[in-house]
């Protein structure tokens, strides 16, 4: 019988609606938890588990609960349970690490963990050099990792073609990174690499690791920045996190956070005023009509879901929708991309879909490229 094994971290991208960034460590889960974030990790597992299972009856090799065998019973699958953390702890590293070490002594065929970044470098040095296919389910806040599938349909789906080796599927040895601190406390988005570790090589569907910021020169954002500004006019603009999208600001006059999504209130002839600073979920959807600037992960092309999980679907749809979305990349940032589309992966597949196709994307002052948005 196949067997496959699952780890989840069920803390794994609380604090992204909330405005908190991940949520690694106990006390921040904690301050999510109490500002209303509910977790998502246990359904995007289940997500990932339900296209897996179909035609097939894998058992699951699982630790107890959120850790895994929820999910899994919520997929309709069987779960052979070879973990349980300790009665009255908040669930940690330590069970992550634990988890992985005693579903993979099982002998299992491909290691799904959801979780983000911080769960991926918990599984590598869970393994600590046991060669172990593996594959992300997305679930957190922050994922510069090449280990995890562009969605959790989409890990069901590589899972599927690696079990069942259709299309000549092989491992590829895939970065494990995680974000720079210091890089950040200078002011770029950066990431560190921590190892590899082996995944099904599935081209579209696994995504492509993060690639470094670099300092954004204001003439190479001068002129996307007159078109937005023409564009809004007098009104509200939700301003995405990224480099591009905070050198933006900078040229219109306005100091923004780099990791935070931030609303701005234009009005021609005047600077703009930052209205909310870093906010969460529920400041966006008391906002009413606004447009929302986004722009594109370098080297991974993601331009929802991903770092800026505020911007949810309920407040996008609650700004406008797609005819209030404003994407802003630099010609060298989508030429990079050699193609591939902009991805979306909200969590809602009604949305994901309305998004999807060709879109405008700002490049400069009248200047836009047509260019695909896939979910």
């Amino acid at each position: 019988m196949t067997r496959i094994g699952l780890v989840v971290n069920p803390v794994a991208g609380l604090g992204g609606r909330v405005g908190l960034g991940g949520t690694d460590g106990p006390d921040r889960a904690r301050a999510a938890l109490a500002l209303g974030a509910r977790p998502l990790a246990g359904a995007r597992a289940t997500t990932a588990l339900a296209g897996l299972a179909a035609g097939r009856a894998p058992l699951v090799v699982t630790a107890a609960g959120a850790l895994g065998a929820g999910p899994v019973a919520a997929a309709g699958l069987t779960a052979r349970v070879v973990y349980a953390a300790r009665d009255g702890r908040d669930t940690s590293a330590a069970d992550t690490a634990a988890a992985v070490r005693a579903v993979v002594a099982e002998g299992v065929d491909l290691l799904l963990f959801a979780g983000g970044d911080g769960t991926a470098r918990d599984v590598l040095r869970a393994l600590d050099g046991v060669r172990c296919p593996v594959l992300g389910v997305p679930t957190g806040v922050k994922m510069h990792s090449a280990v995890f599938a562009v969605s959790p349909r989409a890990a069901g789906e590589v899972a599927a073609a690696w079990l069942d080796r259709t299309g000549g599927v092989r491992l590829r040895d895939a970065e494990v990174m995680d974000r720079d601190d210091e890089a950040l406390d200078r002011g770029r988005v950066a990431s560190r690499l921590f190892g590899w570790l082996p995944v099904p090589d599935v081209p579209v569907r696994v995504q492509q690791r993060k690639t470094g910021s670099t300092a954004v020169a204001p003439e190479a954002v001068g002129g996307i920045a007159s078109e937005v500004a023409g564009r809004v006019g007098k009104g509200l603009l939700v301003l995405g996190p990224g480099s591009t999208t905070r050198a933006v600001a900078a040229v219109l006059g306005a100091d923004t956070s780099l990791t935070g999504v931030d609303v701005l209130a234009l009005r021609p002839g005047h600077p703009p005023r930052v209205v909310v600073r870093e906010a969460a979920e529920d400041a966006l959807l008391s906002l009413g009509p606004a447009w929302v600037a986004l722009s594109p992960i370098g080297g991974q092309g993601f331009l929802l879901g991903r770092g800026n999980q505020q911007i949810s679907p309920r407040a996008l749809r609650a700004a406008g929708g797609r005819e209030r979305l404003l994407v802003l990349c630099t010609e060298a940032k989508l030429a990079a991309l050699g193609g591939r589309p902009l991805l979306l992966d909200t969590g809602d597949d009604a949305l994901d879909a309305e998004l999807s196709g060709y879109h405008p994307v700002i490049t400069g002052r009248r200047s836009t490229a047509l260019y695909r948005l896939a979910g």
